[in-house]
């Protein structure tokens, strides 16, 4: 029985970011296209029979029952023998508060692997709305593909945007979801589109000014991009990226890069590589 050891937690980019409403529950209506990542955090999946679950390293300033990881790994258990336990260990890369999704794409993660390597099972619908508990992202993770999503990020389509190089800057500050979504300045009212609308309508990101007068450091990083190529936000920062024809002309960028800011260059996926992983082990283990 094949039983994939390590398993990628890749970032995702917001192609766009409408904000088209406020909820009763204090969530927000979007509207917003998801894109993968060739690039992001991987995950080490150890089952033991010791009932335990532990995640490695501990994340300074978190106990550990409120990591993600954790949280994602606690909502399968109920369904394993009592006996039934894991080791993670997390390789971290992505920047934390980059708008990458980095901690949404761990927690779905060890959503599929487990469902995978527990022989739990779950249908991907069960294991999107499980964690959806989890955070508003989960769900494009633990589905694995592009998408123009609405409602609060949950309702996803499938889509098949171009796959360019993207230079990505991260600025060297973390920014915080719930500072930005509660900033009384961010614009709530951007008009709903439609699937078909998406070629024809301006797209841009709604959380990009209020970011921007907040961090100086995200608007200088967008402002040297320009120079380059049209500079946009990932979801609320502090991310920026650019599209680039070829991987050579990204990196020809990625050279000259300020040396107060932090870059990588990364081609933009429509299937995730968690979902070629899970792909490659349900093939495996169906030959063996």
């Amino acid at each position: 029985m094949f039983k994939q050891n390590t398993w990628p937690a890749p970032a995702k980019i917001n192609l766009f970011l409408h904000i088209t409403g406020r909820l009763d529950n204090g969530y927000h209506s979007l509207q917003t296209n998801f894109q993968f990542l060739d690039y992001g955090d991987s995950l080490s999946f150890n089952i033991n029979q010791s009932s335990q679950i532990t995640v490695t390293p501990e994340v300074d300033g978190i106990l550990p029952e409120q990591n993600l990881i954790y949280r994602a790994a606690m909502l399968l258990k109920p369904y394993v023998d009592n006996r039934v336990g894991v080791d993670i260990n997390l390789l971290k890369i992505l920047p934390m508060g980059a708008g990458l999704g980095g901690g949404s794409s761990n927690a779905a993660t060890t959503l599929v692997a487990l469902n995978h390597l527990w022989k739990v099972n779950l249908s991907n619908d069960k294991l999107a709305s499980l964690g959806l508990s989890l955070g508003a992202d989960v769900p494009i993770f633990v589905r694995g593909f592009a998408a123009f999503a609405q409602g609060i990020g949950e309702d996803l389509t499938p889509i098949n945007p171009p796959q360019p190089w993207y230079l990505i800057i991260w600025p060297g500050v973390s920014v915080s979801t719930a500072e930005i979504f509660n900033l009384p300045e961010l614009p709530r009212n951007t008009p709903k589109i439609t699937l078909g609308q998406l070629t024809t309508s301006k797209l841009k990101n709604d959380c990009q000014e209020v970011t921007k007068n907040r961090y100086p450091e995200v608007a200088m990083a967008l402002d040297w991009l320009l120079q380059y190529v049209p500079a946009k936000m990932t979801g609320t920062g502090s991310c920026v990226f650019g599209e680039f024809s070829s991987h050579a002309d990204a990196m020809i960028a990625l050279e000259k890069l300020p040396k107060n800011m932090h870059g990588f260059v990364a081609k933009g996926i429509n299937i995730s590589p968690l979902a070629t992983t899970l792909a490659d082990a349900n093939l495996i283990n169906a030959k063996t």
